[in-house]
């Protein structure tokens, strides 16, 4: 066969597969532009390998402040590109959330062609370490970080949300690994507190496949396998079969007209976050395609912030701080001023464990946090975070428990200081979801949980 016609048919493929994930199919019309007021810092290697897939572009807000938080935003390629952040909706998405004060951090990842899952999930949860490792360097404010993305940004930042905890993810004889070990702060939470999701595949297992024309499709280049047999293989990878009580809030928008991912995607996971009582949020865009205009509208940009701020503010409100003399709990609701809690005089703040079966606090095992329900009585043990600071959410699968004297203050998700005391009985807590601050040996560390 004429050499010259094989290299135009293996360029004419190439083309094609590339102007799909980046104009006309999974990765949508994103485009390029800049960030407007923000300080760009470019090409950082988040791993240290002086690979081109491992860089990522920093974008600092002009105003001045002491730090900033953080939105890591990942561009849409169908997982077939390893050098889009350049075209990361800069114009749009990120210059909306850098306007409203926030950091935005731009990732390059692995694509399938470098590495089939979770090779991509690993980078992005190494850049989540990448900017707690970096917090004074950068002026991240690390008490909130959150993941964006669209298309399959998307699907990897719904991944990084629903996984935080789980070291492994496993369906029937399948088994993988959900954290990497990439970059030098292994040390650090991956975990976030919030993720915006613009037209996300989330079960690819169900969604509608998208062909390479011919030779498989782009979800079974990113799986390594395609969907006939291998159902295990592509459960792992899709975040609502990993939604948790303990999973951060989570907003997405998805286009009524969108052919590319069905719009059930968002549906489904939606519904299974729901269901675990997560906060989150649905955003059915009338006529919205996959990326353009429409998706990216000035209102709909406002409720991605909106929904940010919101979810930085409930956080915010857990954080009070205890008086160290007296031990009184102070707190201020985020919208009604100041209010004075004490803890009641029952027996709340105590120093030794009940004995009737309430929960207590054990030596550690890895030091992420849990929440656990004792078979006789239903009462739950909950154990703080690891001591990094960082909150990190942890289901059932990942149990393990921290020593030390510990004082939990539980808040509801307006600020509203509902227990005080040196151990968690949750049986006494009406069901909901709820912020937790411990404090031990003068240090205060924030978590999630959720009472059945």
């Amino acid at each position: 066969m004429n050499k010259k016609f094989v290299g135009a048919v293996a360029l004419s493929l190439f083309f094609q597969v590339s102007a799909f994930a980046q104009f006309g199919g999974f990765g949508g019309p994103q485009g390029g532009g800049s960030v407007p007021n923000a300080d760009k810092t470019a090409d950082v290697n988040y791993v240290g390998d002086g690979k081109t897939y491992h860089t990522l572009d920093i974008y600092i807000p002009q105003e001045a402040k002491d730090s900033y938080p953080v939105v890591i935003h990942t561009y849409g390629s169908a997982w077939s590109s390893n050098n889009m952040k350049g075209q990361a909706d800069l114009s749009t998405i990120c210059a909306a959330y850098v306007k409203a004060g926030y950091a935005v951090v731009t990732p390059n990842h692995r694509a399938a062609s470098d590495g089939i899952y979770p090779a991509q999930l690993h980078d992005i949860k190494a850049v989540v370490r990448f900017v707690r490792g970096n917090a004074a360097k950068y002026k991240f404010d690390t008490n909130f970080v959150a993941v964006s993305g669209f298309s399959s940004g998307g699907h990897l930042s719904s991944l990084t949300a629903t996984t935080c905890g789980l070291k492994e993810g496993k369906s029937g004889s399948v088994t993988v690994d959900l954290v990497g070990d990439l970059g030098e702060f292994t040390s650090l939470s991956s975990c976030v507190d919030g993720a915006v999701l613009w037209s996300p595949p989330t079960d690819i297992y169900t969604m509608n496949p998208i062909s390479m024309g011919g030779s498989g499709t782009m979800e079974g280049a990113f799986i390594g396998v395609e969907r006939e047999g291998n159902k295990d293989k592509w459960m792992v990878a899709s975040s609502p079969y990993y939604a948790s009580d303990d999973d951060p809030p989570v907003i997405m928008f998805h286009g009524t007209s969108d052919n590319i991912v069905n719009i059930e995607q968002s549906q489904e996971l939606y519904d299974s976050l729901k269901n675990h009582n997560v906060v989150t949020e649905f955003v059915k865009v009338s006529g919205g395609s996959h990326g353009g205009d429409k998706m990216n509208s000035s209102e709909n940009l406002d409720k991605a912030v909106a929904f940010l701020n919101k979810a930085r503010e409930a956080k915010a409100a857990a954080a009070v701080t205890t008086p160290p003399a007296t031990g009184d709990s102070t707190t201020t609701p985020p919208a009604t001023g100041d209010s004075t809690t004490t803890p009641p005089a029952t027996g709340d703040s105590t120093t030794t464990p009940p004995a009737t079966g309430d929960s207590t606090t054990t030596p550690p095992a890895t030091g992420d946090s849990s929440v656990t329900a004792s078979p006789a009585t239903g009462d739950s043990t909950v154990t703080a975070p690891p001591a990094t600071g960082d909150s990190t959410d942890a289901l059932p699968a990942m149990r393990s428990v921290v020593s030390g004297s510990t004082t939990y203050k539980v808040f509801s998700l307006d600020g509203t200081l509902v227990m005080k005391s040196s151990t968690l009985n949750l049986s006494r807590l009406n069901s909901g979801v709820y912020y937790v601050v411990a404090t031990r040996a003068g240090a205060r560390q924030v978590f999630r949980i959720a009472k059945p």
